[in-house]
């Protein structure tokens, strides 16, 4: 759930996969979890669940378009056993519909993700929240996120889990995939999927840049963290062609929890999403020590 994980055996086409999940019913997918990372990590990263999510709704819902995703993080979801998503449609109207679907594993519901799913309509008014005039990709520093096919970039960051690093609670990162998958230019479900996907990678890591001594290279080992909720809402058909901005803004850290609001724009400026991320960051219990740390929220 942290920039730690190692993700050197997955590729973009794999993720891809993982997030068409398969129709079981109407109401009813599966989909896998795929590899644990070469660091043992076996907690599946809760917006890859999200995804998953966003899919099965977009499959449930063929005439709508996928607006915006929010989800609460319950019970982490481990390596291995299927995921199952079960849709509970709140309400089906012609041009606007909401669903709440449950991601279980084991017969135990892990967590719960409402979507919010419409047919666009045409603008009465329009403004957007400007691109952040920040250092361009091949200007910024190349981070260390292994999966083929991905590259990502910090804007004057160099070791984002590094606890000797220090800045304001913000972070500004590039990200593209290249090669392209074929898929992501016909399928606006998996273009969004996999937006959201990338929301909850840094936002625990833009809180702690701000202290002194404390890093996300630290946790699951001396300090407790994980992302509790994600929200993405989608304001634009999403493009996979060229970088995408992920900034990232700390409002909040205190009582063990950290607030994180965020914005997804096109290099040439558009506005393709916005998210935010409420997150646990805890001292490590003395009891954790006997849970090995590869399980360990």
């Amino acid at each position: 759930m942290t920039t730690g994980s190692d993700h050197a055996q997955w590729s973009v086409d794999g993720l891809l996969e993982l997030f068409d999940v398969a129709a079981e019913a109407q109401d009813r997918f599966t989909g896998d979890t795929g590899l644990a990372g070469q660091d043992g990590r076996r907690v599946v990263e809760g917006t890859q669940v999200v995804a998953q999510a966003i899919v099965a709704v977009a499959k449930r819902f063929p005439d709508k378009s996928v607006r915006s995703a929010h989800a609460v993080f319950a019970r982490a979801v481990t390596v291995g056993p299927p995921v199952e998503l079960v849709i509970d449609v709140v309400h089906e109207g012609r041009s606007i519909a909401t669903a709440i679907v449950a991601a279980q594993q084991n017969g135990r519901r892990c967590m719960t993700v409402t979507v919010l799913v419409d047919i666009p309509s045409g603008d009465v008014i329009r403004h957007q929240l400007p691109r952040p005039d920040v250092t361009a990709p091949a200007d910024a520093n190349l981070a260390v996120m292994p999966m083929a096919g991905r590259e990502l970039r910090l804007v004057d960051v160099v070791d984002v889990n590094s606890p000797d690093e220090v800045g304001p609670p913000e972070l500004y990162a590039w990200l593209r995939y290249d090669p392209v998958p074929a898929a992501i230019g016909t399928r606006d479900d998996l273009a969004k999927a996999l937006v959201a996907y990338f929301t909850g990678h840094l936002g625990i890591s833009t809180t702690m840049r701000a202290h002194p001594g404390i890093g996300t290279s630290q946790a699951h080992l001396t300090v407790s963290t994980a992302p509790m909720t994600i929200s993405v809402a989608f304001h634009e058909p999403v493009r996979w062609d060229g970088w995408l901005l992920y900034t990232h803004e700390s409002t909040h850290v205190g009582a063990g929890m950290s607030y994180v609001r965020g914005a997804v724009h096109a290099q040439e400026g558009q506005l393709i999403a916005s998210f935010a991320q409420e997150a646990m960051i805890r001292p490590l219990r003395t009891s954790d020590t006997a849970i090995d740390s590869r399980s360990r929220f």
